[in-house]
């Protein structure tokens, strides 16, 4: 198990508590939709899954086998170097081409040997249909070409789990479906995506895990939202 929250309590950096009680469970290759209202805890819950927010009260809060409750700050790199977290603007360094936004990561990360560097990236660009887009900046990109980079970017060191906040919120409709079918593939090749949306088109007619942020509370609610998986099994 990749995420193992049993009755955890999700603080706003103020102290305000967000989230109550969070029961939350996530395994490799599982495509997982956070949904809710503006202001009901989804980026919150992200947030502390990526470490921008402490949990601290909780009877289980488990990150790819470690215990944040107890993990020392020294460690969180480390431990986010096995996440790949994608935002709704992106991101990316507008001073810099796609290569060389992903050379930064793959050096800050312990990457050394050149050959090795040019060939991930390569292997990334190729990945999320980029391959073109080496030599861009981001302003020479449209929305949807950036929102693959950031894609690229956060599967450069092959990560066991991908956190994407709102992903395709600043996207059309046709170039939404398009990132959310590459966040699909990349959860069948065994990355856990977790994903918080508004997008209630997009979550019926791509299945996943749908969990529900309400009134300071955390359900899981999908048996209310994959009608097309259930039809598919049948």
């Amino acid at each position: 198990m990749l995420i193992d929250y049993k009755k955890v309590n999700i603080h706003q950096v103020t102290g305000d508590t967000v989230l109550t009680d969070v029961n939350f469970h996530v395994d490799e290759g599982e495509f997982i939709y956070i949904i809710g209202r503006v202001g009901s805890g989804k980026s919150s819950l992200l947030k502390s899954i990526y470490f921008e927010l402490d949990v601290d009260e909780a009877e289980s809060a488990v990150i790819i086998n470690h215990d944040i409750r107890k993990l020392k700050k020294k460690y969180v790199p480390a431990l986010r170097r096995q996440m790949g977290i994608i935002f709704q603007d992106f991101q990316l360094l507008g001073d810099r081409t796609v290569y060389k936004n992903l050379y930064f990561v793959l050096k800050a990360t312990g990457w050394k040997d050149r050959n090795d560097i040019d060939k991930r990236i390569k292997e990334v660009l190729a990945d999320v249909g980029m391959e073109d887009k080496a030599d861009k900046f981001p302003y020479e990109l449209s929305g949807g070409e950036q929102q693959h980079i950031a894609i690229a970017r956060a599967i450069l060191n092959n990560p066991k789990l991908i956190v994407a906040d709102e992903p395709t919120g600043n996207l059309d409709p046709e170039t939404a479906e398009g990132i959310i079918q590459l966040l699909r593939h990349i959860s069948q090749t065994g990355t856990a995506v977790i994903m918080s949306t508004h997008n209630m088109v997009l979550v019926n007619k791509y299945p996943g895990i749908v969990y529900r942020c309400c009134d300071g509370s955390l359900e899981e609610v999908t048996k209310d939202y994959n009608e097309i998986l259930s039809e598919e099994e049948n």
